[in-house]
């Protein structure tokens, strides 16, 4: 009798505790943005508030052996200098003192934890995190392109070599999305030092290309990817297909390989940079305001924009930047700016859409860009992102 008493009480016992770690778990699962990978929590559970391996397991409805591999596995993905810098001060246990709103536990049981962010090390949020990831993603998944990361900068920039063995940056990021794309195993460092060099997966490739699809289902009405349909009215012009590039296929690129007969490059270096800023520049326009933009309006001198110089990195500002690009170079040479730099249309597919002769846009889109080059030099760089 006294065996089967102590049979029960152990049973009763170990289902306590494994109740009590589910709701650890749990609690401190809400207190992330979603987006966090969930062996990360298992992770952080045992490391940082001491939850045992086996009620992890239990809560978590896993044997004990997969949960000591994920421990063990972020462990060595630790050694990520940006990895370990964002869960180093990311985190901390609260045990009922002064400022903690969690209960002070009893000896004997394991004291509720609560994880109290850290403002200055804070991971962005859910929103945040899609849309931003998806701009960095893009520019990373080029031909050459790394983010580089200074320990003692509070942003990263991401950078592509050019054909004439050149440097161009093409995005600014923000230190704690570096680190959230990291914890995401979607970049990875490639090489240490005082300037860490981070590159994109092939698991930050394939989040990519889901991220791209949701973001145009949701464009043409779709919650999924549609099977058999047309596309809807608007959603393009005189049922016309959308073009589609991966990130490492823009027509700027494509004609940025392009060299002349006398062995000269078709775009040099300094108007790629200037399709880039204006790129870079209206996918910051797209990103938190809440209607699409009426670029043809802009770039027509119909519509202006508001300039919103005291905060560079916002929608606003990008937007009236890229306004201003836009309205510098009018009709005909803003259009195919537009087409084909920020939109990523093909130069046939402009020449189409805009009634040009074969053969005629990427004489026009040079034009262009090197107007838009002339602009931005005259503007100063104090004006530019970074």
């Amino acid at each position: 009798m006294d065996k089967v008493n102590g049979t029960r009480m152990s049973q009763m016992e170990s289902q306590t505790k494994t109740e009590t770690a589910q709701q650890q778990l749990e609690g401190l699962k809400a207190s992330w943005p979603r987006w966090t990978p969930e062996p990360l929590v298992s992770y952080l559970a045992h490391i940082e508030f001491g939850l045992p391996i086996r009620a992890i397991g239990r809560a978590r409805a896993c044997h004990a052996s997969t949960i000591s591999r994920q421990v063990s596995r972020w462990e060595h993905l630790r050694d990520d200098p940006l990895i370990d810098e964002a869960l180093s001060g990311l985190v901390k246990p609260c045990t009922g003192r002064a400022g903690c709103n969690s209960p002070r536990a009893s000896d004997k049981d394991t004291p509720i934890m609560t994880m109290v962010m850290n403002k200055a090390a804070a991971l962005p949020d859910d929103d945040t995190f899609q849309s931003e990831a998806r701009r960095v993603l893009r520019r990373l998944s080029e031909p050459g392109a790394v983010l580089a990361l200074a320990g003692e900068m509070e942003k990263g920039v991401v950078v592509r070599e050019t054909a004439s063995e050149t440097t161009t940056r093409t995005a600014i990021v923000e230190r704690s999305l570096a680190q959230a794309l990291a914890l995401k195993e979607w970049i990875q460092c490639a090489s240490e030092g005082r300037v860490a060099r981070y590159r994109i997966t092939n698991a930050g490739r394939a989040a990519l290309n889901r991220l791209l699809a949701e973001a145009e289902n949701r464009a043409g009405g779709f919650a999924e990817a549609p099977a058999g349909f047309e596309p809807q009215a608007g959603f393009a012009a005189e049922g016309a297909k959308r073009a589609r590039y991966c990130g490492g296929e823009s027509p700027l690129m494509l004609l940025a390989r392009r060299r002349e007969k006398d062995g000269e490059l078709f775009l040099p270096p300094e108007l790629v940079a200037a399709g880039e800023r204006l790129r870079e520049d209206f996918e910051l326009a797209q990103i938190g305001l809440g209607e699409k933009p009426d670029w043809d309006g802009l770039i027509a001198g119909e519509t202006t924009t508001t300039k919103s110089a005291d905060k560079p990195l916002s929608s606003e500002a990008a937007m009236a930047r890229a306004g201003a690009a836009l309205a510098e170079l009018g009709v005909g040479l803003g259009d195919v700016a537009l087409r084909c730099c920020c939109q990523l249309e093909g130069v046939e597919t402009a020449e189409r859409a805009l009634g040009w002769s074969a053969r005629s846009g990427k004489i026009v889109l040079r034009i262009a860009l090197a107007r838009l080059a002339g602009h931005y030099t005259k503007i100063g760089s104090s004006q530019m992102i970074g």
